[in-house]
């Protein structure tokens, strides 16, 4: 049986040809990106491109030259803040950010660049729209979204967000979302999103990258060789070289490549996972964190017990039933202080789409033995 249920911090298993497209890259074929033109350059240099165009038809935009690759999402979430937020001006989040949101501004704040502000939300973490006009001000310079929360998977309502902030840039963290839930940036009016690919994009570590819709208001975070312009300290203006310094992961590219090009079928049924959360939730001892609403739930949930803590529920999980998954804050304090779990933090569960209804049923078992 699959038991990792640990997903949001990295997917696992991935589909096979991901190791496949990675080897084949390190063993045979070879070739660094962009930096010549004879055939084995130009083959991988493709295979990034293709990678790219993959990406943008996921983030739901138009423009795949609008798509740059970097280490990670928090790569993506500190080249953004800290490039729209160079000058100062007042920040929006939601009360569900991660320590990639968190972390930047509490920076910048702390150098007195920036104000940081939350926006009101319900008490799942879901941002009420009505509500942001009260809160936004001359000199607000930027409003920032977690898509989907890492903590108990409440998904944000962005387009409303969008229609409410006006011409206010939104910056999405789309680091849990991306792969498991519809992204249509273009539709939304998203300006800006940071990805990772190996969560729900089922690629390698060490991919991940950013939307912008507007590079222009962004200034690099890194300066370096580009392969273009090289006559010039200055970085190159054309996209999407500007904010791609150094030369990429490549393999792990060519990897989340074909990780977008062989999607899995999804094993159990969404009425599979609602049941899971409604037997949990009918535990005796346990509370579950989750949305409000199942139409605003991302595949992933917490539980606090009123007798254990976090680490002991995990610890038990997997020591008597094979059961992995994740105890403490997530790296997400600013959720738990909303939802009530800081600081000792919660046991989440996240899914894969390689899970199987059989698989569900197993983990339910297994909390309700250990909580009864």
């Amino acid at each position: 049986m699959n038991l990792y249920f640990d997903n949001c911090a990295t997917s696992f298993p991935k589909p096979p040809q991901v190791a496949e497209a990675m080897r084949l890259h390190l063993d045979e074929t070879g070739g660094t990106y962009g930096r010549a033109a004879y055939p084995r350059i130009l083959r991988s240099t493709g295979l990034v491109e293709e990678c790219r165009e993959r990406l943008a038809a996921r983030i739901g935009t138009a423009d795949a030259g609008k798509v740059v690759f970097t280490a990670n999402a928090t790569t993506a979430l500190n080249l953004m803040i800290q490039g729209i937020c160079r000058k100062g001006g007042h920040v929006l989040t939601s009360p569900m950010e991660h320590n990639a949101v968190a972390r930047p501004l509490s920076f910048l704040q702390k150098s007195g660049i920036i104000t940081w502000e939350l926006l009101d939300a319900a008490p799942d973490g879901r941002v009420l729209p009505d509500r942001i006009a009260g809160k936004l001000r001359a000199d607000t310079r930027l409003v920032v979204i977690c898509h989907m929360s890492n903590v108990n998977g409440v998904i944000q309502p962005l387009s409303e967000i969008k229609k409410a902030i006006g011409e206010i840039p939104l910056l999405v963290d789309g680091s849990q979302s991306l792969g498991q839930y519809p992204v249509e940036a273009d539709r939304w009016g998203v300006d800006f999103l940071a990805f990772t690919g190996h969560k729900s994009l089922l690629g390698p570590t060490g991919t991940g990258g950013a939307f912008m819709r507007h590079p222009e208001w962004v200034a690099p975070l890194l300066y370096g060789g580009t392969g273009s312009g090289s006559d010039s300290f200055d970085m190159p203006e054309v996209m999407p070289d500007r904010f791609e310094a150094g030369t990429p992961n490549i393999t792990g590219i060519h990897g989340l490549n074909a990780a977008l090009a062989h999607p899995p079928a999804l094993h159990y049924s969404p009425d599979d996972f609602e049941q899971l959360i409604r037997e949990v939730k009918g535990f005796s001892g346990y509370k579950v964190r989750c949305a409000d609403d199942m139409a605003h739930q991302g595949k992933l949930f917490s539980v606090v017990h009123d007798r254990l803590s976090g680490s002991e529920l995990a610890g038990r999980l997997f020591g008597e039933w094979g059961i992995e998954c994740r105890s403490g804050l997530h790296c997400a304090p600013l959720a738990h202080k909303h939802l009530g779990s800081f600081p000792y933090g919660d046991c989440r569960f996240s899914l894969s789409p390689y899970h199987t209804a059989e698989e569900l049923s197993h983990l339910a078992k297994a909390v309700y033995d250990i909580g009864k």
